[in-house]
């Protein structure tokens, strides 16, 4: 029970969510801006860019915590 609490806590939550939401920041950035030639390393793949976007979110989300 301590864990379910633990998980729904504030910080995680907001880590959570801003993971989420630059993850579809990155999906979207690899949708509309991509990479012409296909050889960027981030850009040129969704996966990447979406798992980039969602390590930058759980990083803004770490440093947003009070």
């Amino acid at each position: 029970m301590n864990n379910l609490r633990n998980l729904a806590s504030r910080k995680n939550l907001t880590r959570i969510v801003f993971a989420l939401a630059g993850a579809i920041a990155g999906y979207a950035y690899y949708h509309f801006v991509g990479c012409a030639t296909g050889t960027c390393p981030i850009t040129g793949n969704p996966y990447m860019s979406t798992a980039y976007g969602s390590l930058m979110g759980y990083t803004l989300g770490m440093i947003k915590e009070d």
